[in-house]
């Protein structure tokens, strides 16, 4: 969902499309090889000119629409993210001839479509500018027990790479401003090209590794808050013995129920009340701070892989 901070509070773009003749929350289809945030990204930019920075996941709309040669109906799914405006103007092309920056309750009585309305609401649930933490675990990096040097030291594994690069190109959409990591050098390397991207350091910390979090979980889980509390876009990069214990507790404190955006088995649940697959993301978000109690988590949705989606039939909206 598309929006920006104007005098009278937040506006919401809502686009016509001669195509349908409807008012909708801007929309599109992915391209092969691109994930849904990527989607969200590029087809904002193609309708309605604007960049974006990515903020909360906020809900998937599933419908149906015809087939391909008019044979029935297939299903389709809308993957909506909260997309705050950075830069650029609206200018009428063959998609799109119409955008309007409406307050939301002008927004609801215009749009067409209920699953819009849906969404619009969904977003208005939370205030629209909140801090998004990016938590993600290391990639992969080999079998530890195939590793005779310092484990500190176990580099990331060519599939790991690869990872990281998918790590890169979606974090990077969500506008990260500094790059945090526990000292391990899978880690580092994970978050590497982000950091060089920004022309910054890793920064490392070691509370947030798996030997410093458990040596003083209350300490540890304090520091994480003090990097949300910083504002900002922090990219944390961390391991799977803190990661789960992290999300849980805050969720647990907060009363947010995590959304697991990709399948995760019974057992790895049990397991684990918030998974944390090698190179996973948490997009975490937090209300400021009240007071003396630091910020507050308002939101938590997991995306297992930074990989492409194999559906052609995904979509993605901004909001």
């Amino acid at each position: 969902m598309l929006w920006r901070s104007a005098p009278g509070g937040t506006e919401i773009a809502v686009v016509h499309r001669p195509r349908y003749d409807d008012w909708s929350l801007p929309k599109g289809k992915l391209d092969p090889g691109e994930t849904t945030a990527a989607a969200a990204v590029r087809e904002l930019h193609e309708e309605t000119g604007f960049r974006v920075v990515l903020g909360r996941f906020l809900k998937q709309v599933a419908y149906r629409v015809p087939a391909p040669g008019g044979d029935g109906t297939v299903g389709k799914t809308v993957d909506y993210f909260s997309a705050r405006v950075a830069s650029g103007e609206f200018t009428p092309n063959e998609e799109v001839d119409e955008l309007r920056w409406l307050r939301p309750a002008e927004a609801e009585a215009i749009l067409t479509r209920q699953g819009d309305v849906e969404t619009l609401r969904e977003f208005c649930a939370l205030p629209a500018d909140l801090t998004t933490v990016l938590l993600v675990r290391h990639a992969k990096a080999g079998k530890r027990d195939e590793w005779t040097g310092d484990d500190d030291l176990r580099p990331l594994s060519n599939a790991g790479l690869r990872q990281a690069d998918g790590v890169r190109a979606v974090t990077t959409l969500f506008g990260p401003d500094r790059v945090l990591s526990a000292p391990r050098l899978r880690c580092v390397q994970t978050v590497q090209k982000v950091a060089e991207d920004l022309g910054t350091e890793v920064i490392q910390e070691h509370l947030l590794s798996e030997e410093g979090y458990w040596a003083d979980p209350v300490l540890g889980l304090a520091r994480f808050l003090a990097i949300a509390g910083d504002g900002g876009t922090p990219l944390i990069c961390s391991q799977g013995g803190v990661i789960p214990d992290v999300v849980t507790q805050l969720a647990e404190r907060d009363g947010v129920q995590l959304d697991l955006r990709s399948r995760v088995t019974d057992a790895e649940q049990q397991r684990r009340p918030a998974p944390a697959k090698k190179g996973s993301l948490w997009l975490l978000s937090f209300r400021p701070a009240a007071g003396n109690d630091g910020p507050r988590l308002a939101a938590a949705t997991y995306f297992a892989s930074q990989l492409p989606s194999p559906s052609p039939l995904n979509s993605a909206k901004g909001e």
